[in-house]
């Protein structure tokens, strides 16, 4: 009977459903976090019928045809890149971008990250770095005896040093875009990779056309709204109920055919 298995991928794909919204709800404080969201297809039709067939001599055609689907199965799971709310910190080190872009990131390898999170730190050699020590690029040094630091909507990181009331510039931050953002390639720590999907990275100062501004003394929260987490979570689970109850009918019809049979 078709009706099991076409339930069951009816149940999976409610599963996969469901972790991607928990997933979501687990990322609700995480700076920067962008939320997700299940995609879905049909599977492949058995044509007993095709539509527009010919059903007689005289030339007349099926309208409609006969199609029986196969269920379902996850497409995507599509990452919404929309603007989360800035939440101000008062700390010197943490930045928000407002409007488009990623902080270029140098992983241990070498090789770039990207990230939205800008809740940056010092190493011990001064340099502004991410929460796992990545530099942020390109490096920027903070001197040892500054006083304050200072960094304005075009991502100018200017600091002041102690006997000097004259502050410096220290470095420029650069954001990047990319012509898909949802195609790059999620590593966890924040962090993302460049896809063939997301296109190629193109690098830009802050407040250019295109790009966003540097927001100092605050974090870009994520972009998940619970209610409407939950709202997807309840529909979620009474669409997985749903199958079930298709799979325990399909079975009660079964049982039916074999007593009679019997």
């Amino acid at each position: 009977m078709r009706a099991l298995s076409i339930a069951s991928t009816g149940m999976l794909a409610q599963q996969t459903n469901v972790e991607v919204i928990a997933n979501n709800l687990a990322n609700m404080n995480t700076t920067g976090f962008k939320q997700q969201r299940a995609e879905f297809q049909d599977l492949l039709y058995q044509n007993v019928q095709t539509p527009g067939s010919q059903t007689s001599d005289t030339g007349a055609v099926a309208p409609n045809g006969i199609q029986i689907g196969a269920g379902v199965k996850t497409a995507a799971i599509y990452r919404i890149t929309t603007q989360g709310d800035l939440k101000s910190t008062s700390n010197p080190y943490d930045v928000a971008i407002q409007g488009s872009g990623f902080f270029r990131i140098q992983r241990a390898d070498g090789t770039d990250a990207y990230t939205r999170a800008g809740n940056f730190s010092l190493s011990p050699q001064g340099q502004l770095v991410t929460q796992q020590g990545l530099v942020v690029q390109p490096g920027i040094a903070i001197p040892q005896n500054t006083i304050s630091v200072s960094i304005n909507a075009q991502g100018q990181v200017n600091a002041t040093v102690a006997g000097n009331s004259t502050p410096q510039t220290v470095g420029q931050l650069e954001l990047t875009r990319f012509p898909n953002e949802a195609g790059l390639n999620a590593q966890g720590d924040n962090l993302y990779l460049e896809t063939p999907a997301s296109g190629s990275p193109q690098a830009g100062v802050p407040g250019t056309p295109g790009y966003g501004t540097i927001q100092q003394g605050f974090l870009e929260t994520s972009n998940v709204n619970s209610v409407d987490e939950i709202t997807a979570l309840i529909t979620a689970q009474r669409a997985y109920e749903m199958n079930s109850k298709v799979i325990s009918a399909a079975d009660q019809m079964l049982q039916d055919t074999a007593r009679l049979g019997g």
